[in-house]
């Protein structure tokens, strides 16, 4: 998984706030890659996904964050969810600081409570300046991308029955795999019943 060359096994399980169990369990592990599969093949499915949100470079984990959002999304998703989840895509795609400050304007409007909101979180959080644009830059702190990333994922995966959260996990771990490989990771939205 090429996308995660880049990536210090130390930190990552750092920033993933592993419980004392987790931790254990990839105790003799060296590598993120080994890291997350251990961790998925022992059950601690979030605790993967975390690890994955910190892995993955800013850009692939914004886009991980929206693909799980949108496969949760349910069919009356509020405008302004929606709206917030494509500007995050739209700062994946762009790159560029209007699309970055768009997406953190939207979700504010939302209030922070969806999948969709934390994925526009995590675009913002992913650029040079926090600050308003008015003032001096003020630089996130670097594991912000992947709180906000994580926080996206794991609501996205209790959405409306929390019953499929571990079905949800392993196919937003699937999601993540291929991207980390080059891939699109984008996962067919859930069949509503």
């Amino acid at each position: 998984m090429e996308k995660l060359t880049a990536a210090d096994r130390n930190e990552v399980a750092l920033r993933a706030t592993l419980g004392p169990q987790a931790r254990s369990a990839i105790a003799d592990v060296n590598s993120v890659p080994a890291m997350i599969a251990t961790l998925a093949a022992a059950g601690f499915l979030v605790e993967a996904a975390r690890c994955f949100a910190h892995a993955l470079p800013k850009r692939e984990a914004v886009w991980w964050a929206a693909m799980c959002a949108a496969y949760t999304a349910p069919d009356d998703l509020p405008d302004s969810d929606r709206a917030a989840r494509v500007a995050a895509e739209t700062w994946v795609r762009t790159q560029t600081e209007e699309a970055r400050r768009d997406a953190m304007a939207l979700a504010e409007q939302v209030g922070f409570q969806t999948p969709e909101a934390w994925a526009a979180v995590a675009a913002f959080w992913s650029g040079p300046s926090i600050a308003p644009e008015n003032l001096p830059a003020n630089p996130p702190a670097p594991h912000l991308t992947g709180v906000a990333v994580a926080g996206a994922v794991v609501l996205a995966s209790v959405r409306g029955d929390p019953a499929l959260r571990l079905i949800r996990l392993e196919r937003f771990l699937g999601s993540a795999r291929e991207i980390a490989r080059g891939g699109a990771g984008r996962l067919v939205p859930e069949t509503k019943s």
